[in-house]
């Protein structure tokens, strides 16, 4: 037990329970937070401590989530903008007042408004993390339990299938700035995520080999994974000018790397000169597993390009696939018609091998 200081402000160190504790004093002044070192002393002696300790609400916790483990992150807009719906609901309570019943009331209310599951989802697994911290790796421990644990999360229908047709393909090169038509026409001949197409650089290009390599940290599953280039995108390349002052293959005026909402929001404004609705950026790579499958690609093929880790998101576009076979059925179909029973012989005796 005893004092230090840290910066100007002074702490105290103490162990109650066989649990080791650091806390504030919240001054400057030695002689004060002498004073109240001694008084947490008096009521650990008189077993008042835990009696007088203020509780954590639900904002409180979700600054602290915030700056310790938001702040840093790529996607600090995405988690801030979940932790304001949170905020909306939860911000006064004190942490032993969430209960699983009142994140059900807020899950059956953000359900009731219109939104959609996959967001809740994500509300709830944010709470559940910043929960986690404030339970198990905070000290002192800010939280005795984890209620979100006791909820299940919605079911989800991500499955989405726009996909633009080439017609749609015209209007939007027409609509787009120069800029963004080449990182248009790269997500389709590629496939890549706006995350990995923006961060792309030069040594992951093999142009003799038209391939690129995509590193284990740049890729969202944290696998690495390679696309292989076809004309298309090896024309984008090839015309990509590069800059001593940056490795990126697609970079501002300013060297720098293109923001994502900064490309969505000028693609927005092309898709609406272009009169296409109902599309978003990550819509170009399903436009390419889309025209992949209709080029006659099967699905494991498309699942490797995009690199989906495992066939169950690929699985979307399986009618897209059944439709590609359409052709060999109908090419069996004009097989079997050919010169009377010899080739359906021949064609039994293949199955039955």
């Amino acid at each position: 037990m005893g004092l230090y200081r840290r910066g100007q402000v002074w702490w105290m160190v103490f162990t109650h329970k066989g649990k080791h504790y650091r806390k504030s004093t919240e001054t400057t002044n030695p002689k004060l937070a002498q004073r109240v070192y001694d008084k947490i002393k008096g009521q650990i002696a008189e077993g008042k401590w835990f009696e007088v300790q203020e509780e954590k609400t639900f904002g409180e916790m979700m600054d602290r989530y915030l700056i310790e483990h938001v702040s840093k992150k790529k996607s600090k807009r995405s988690y801030e903008g979940y932790v304001r719906n949170l905020r909306t609901f939860f911000e006064d309570y004190k942490l032993s007042e969430i209960t699983a019943d009142l994140i059900l009331k807020y899950r059956e209310k953000r359900a009731e408004g219109g939104v959609k599951p996959a967001t809740v989802n994500r509300d709830l697994a944010i709470m559940k993390n910043a929960f986690n911290r404030a339970t198990y790796k905070w000290e002192p421990s800010w939280a005795t339990v984890n209620p979100v644990k006791k909820v299940e999360m919605l079911a989800e229908n991500n499955e989405r299938d726009r996909w633009l047709s080439k017609e749609e393909v015209d209007r939007l090169k027409a609509a787009c700035p120069g800029w963004l038509w080449e990182i248009c026409l790269f997500a389709i001949h590629t496939g890549l995520r706006q995350g990995e197409l923006l961060s792309l650089r030069w040594p992951m290009v093999d142009m003799a080999r038209k391939v690129i390599v995509i590193p284990r940290p740049f890729t969202k599953n944290k696998e690495p994974k390679t696309v292989p280039l076809n004309d298309y995108a090896m024309k984008v390349l090839k015309k990509r000018p590069r800059s001593i002052k940056t490795d990126l293959v697609f970079y501002t005026s300013n060297h720098s790397q293109y923001r994502g909402r900064n490309v969505d929001r000028s693609f927005s404004i092309a898709l609406a000169k272009a009169g296409i609705k109902d599309f978003r950026f990550h819509d170009l790579r399903h436009t390419c597993a889309t025209w992949l499958l209709h080029s006659g690609a099967d699905i494991y093929e498309v699942q490797k390009i995009l690199g989906h880790k495992n066939g169950e998101i690929t699985k979307r576009y399986a009618h897209h696939s059944a439709e590609t076979l359409r052709g060999a059925m109908i090419n069996l179909a004009k097989e079997f018609g050919k010169k009377g029973t010899a080739n359906v012989k021949r064609a039994a005796n293949y199955a039955g091998r």
